[in-house]
C-alpha cells in the first residue's frame, strides 16, 4: 500500500478505532538523545516503583518476591563495588537503599544501551510514554493520598506527649523537633495533608493531571526541604516523588511558560485516547475509579483508626498513663539518691503512647523503649533496637503509687514512683489569638 493510500485508510476508520500517533505513518520522529533518555527513564521509574501500586491492593506476594530479588544482590554490590558490609536491610535512607539506588541506575543505563541497539529503527515511543505517564500518575497519586490521609486525621504527627515536653529542647534531634512542631498545630498538619490529598486525587483524572502535578510539586517541595533540613529518614523517597511530579509536568513546560512568563496564548492540550475501543476506555476508567475510591476511603479510615488507637485518648485509658516521679531507687541492694551527678539514675517514667515507655534520667536525657504491658500478669516487657529485652514486675497499691522491680542493664533494680501532674506547657495552652498587643516570642 502506498503512503497516500495508508493515510486515506486511516481517515476512513471510525473514531473509536483511530490508531494513536506513533502508529500512524506520519507520526513524529524522536531524536536519538530523546529516545535514549526515555529508555533510561522508563526502566529506572519502573524499577524504583514496582510493586506499587500493587502494594496498595495488599498483594503481599508480589512485594515479597520483588524484595527477595534485591536482598542477595545489593549486599554483594556493596561489598565488591563500595567495600561496605551490609548487615541490615533497613529502610528510608539506609546504606542498603543507597546501594540499591546505584543498582537501579546501573541496570537502567545498561538496559537503555541494549534497548537502543535492538530497537534502532523505532520512530518514537509516544504510545509507551503515555502508558508510563499513567503508571507514574497512579503511583504518585496513591502515595500522595496516603500521606495526605495521615495528616487530615493527624495520626502521623500526634500532639506532643508529656515525655517529649519534659525533654530539654537541646536534647531533641532535628527530626524530633519537626515532629513536635507539626504535632503541636493540628490546623497546619491538616492543611498540609489536604494539599497532598487534593493533589493526589487530581492526578487520577487525565484532564486534571497538570493541576494535580503542580499542587504536588508545591506540597512536595516543602516536604523535601523539611526532610533534608530536619534530617528525616525518607530523603530518597520524597525526592523521587518530587521528581515524578516534575516528570508529569514536563510536557507542559512550554505552555506554562507562555501563560505565566511570556504572556502569550497557549494552545490547549491534546488528550489522545489510550484505548482504540470505547468500551475498553470506559472499563479502565471504571476500574480506576473503584480503585481510587476504595484506597482513599481505606487510607482515611486507617488513619482515623490509628488516631483513635494511639492518640492521647487511647493512652489515657491505661491505669499507668501519665508521668511518674521516681522517689526511691535501689540498684543491686544499694540506695541511689536523686543526685544530679548520678546521671544514670532514673528520674521519671512516662506512660504516654500505647506500646511505648520513656525513662528520663537525672541527666535529663530520655531513653525510649517498646512496651508490652500485661495488666493481668503485672509485667512490663521492654525492648529496644538490637536484642535488648527485659521484663519488669510492677505493683500499683494505689492509683498514684507504683512499685517496679526486675533486671535492667545487668543490674537488679527496685523503684518506688509517684504519679505527678506535668506542668501546663505554654506550647499547648496558649492557642491561637487574632489580637496580640505585643509579640509572644519566648
Amino acid at each position: 500500500m502506498q503512503p497516500t493510500q495508508a493515510l486515506r485508510a486511516v481517515d476512513d476508520l471510525p473514531p473509536d478505532v483511530q490508531p494513536t500517533e506513533d502508529l500512524q505513518p506520519g507520526g513524529p520522529t524522536w531524536g536519538p538523545v530523546k529516545k535514549l533518555l526515555f529508555r533510561f527513564a522508563f526502566v529506572y521509574l519502573v524499577l524504583y516503583n514496582i510493586p506499587s501500586p500493587l502494594y496498595y491492593l495488599h498483594i503481599d506476594q508480589v512485594d515479597a518476591w520483588y524484595s527477595q530479588i534485591w536482598r542477595p544482590l545489593v549486599p554483594r554490590v556493596a561489598k565488591h563495588v563500595f567495600n561496605v558490609n551490609i548487615t541490615a536491610y533497613g529502610g528510608g535512607d539506609s546504606v542498603f537503599r543507597y546501594v540499591q539506588l546505584f543498582c537501579f541506575l546501573a541496570i537502567s543505563s545498561a538496559a537503555a544501551l541494549v534497548w537502543t541497539l535492538l530497537d534502532r529503527k523505532r520512530r518514537n515511543y509516544a504510545r509507551l510514554y503515555e502508558w508510563l505517564r499513567v503508571y507514574i500518575r497512579f503511583v504518585l497519586a496513591v502515595t500522595m493520598i496516603e500521606y495526605g490521609a495521615w495528616k487530615v486525621f493527624p495520626s502521623q504527627f500526634l500532639a506532643p506527649a508529656a515525655d517529649r515536653l519534659m525533654q530539654p529542647l537541646g536534647d531533641s534531634t532535628r527530626m524530633q523537633l519537626l515532629w513536635t512542631f507539626m504535632g503541636s498545630s493540628v490546623a497546619y498538619t491538616f492543611f498540609a495533608g489536604l494539599s497532598e490529598l487534593v493533589g493526589g486525587l487530581l492526578l487520577t483524572l487525565r484532564r486534571t493531571t497538570l493541576l494535580g502535578a503542580l499542587i504536588c510539586i508545591g506540597a512536595l517541595s516543602n516536604v523535601v526541604m523539611l526532610n533534608f533540613s530536619y534530617d528525616v529518614t525518607v530523603k530518597q523517597l520524597s525526592a523521587h516523588l518530587l521528581l515524578m511530579a516534575v516528570f508529569l509536568v514536563a510536557p507542559d513546560l512550554r505552555r506554562l511558560a507562555n501563560v505565566l512568563v511570556l504572556n502569550r496564548p497557549a494552545e490547549p492540550e491534546e488528550v489522545r485516547p489510550l484505548f482504540r475501543r470505547k468500551w475498553l476506555a470506559r472499563t479502565a476508567a471504571a476500574c480506576a475509579a473503584v480503585f481510587i475510591l476504595y484506597e482513599t476511603g481505606a487510607l482515611l479510615y486507617g488513619s482515623y483508626r490509628d488516631l483513635v488507637d494511639y492518640g492521647s485518648e487511647a493512652a489515657s485509658k491505661s491505669p499507668l498513663y501519665g508521668m511518674w516521679t521516681v522517689e526511691e531507687m535501689v540498684v543491686d541492694g544499694k540506695v541511689r539518691p536523686p543526685l544530679l551527678t548520678d546521671e544514670k539514675r532514673w528520674r521519671r517514667m512516662f506512660f504516654t503512647t500505647p506500646g511505648r515507655l520513656t525513662i528520663q534520667l537525672m541527666s535529663d536525657s530520655h531513653e525510649r523503649y517498646n512496651l508490652v504491658y500485661d495488666e493481668a500478669k503485672r509485667t512490663l516487657v521492654l525492648r529496644r533496637r538490637g536484642n535488648w529485652k527485659t521484663t519488669l514486675v510492677y505493683q500499683q497499691p494505689r492509683p498514684d503509687v507504683l512499685f517496679v522491680e526486675g533486671p535492667f542493664d545487668g543490674h537488679n533494680v527496685q523503684a518506688r514512683l509517684r504519679r505527678t501532674e506535668p506542668p501546663k506547657f505554654l506550647l499547648l495552652t496558649r492557642g491561637f489569638h487574632w489580637i496580640n498587643e505585643r509579640p509572644i516570642n519566648r
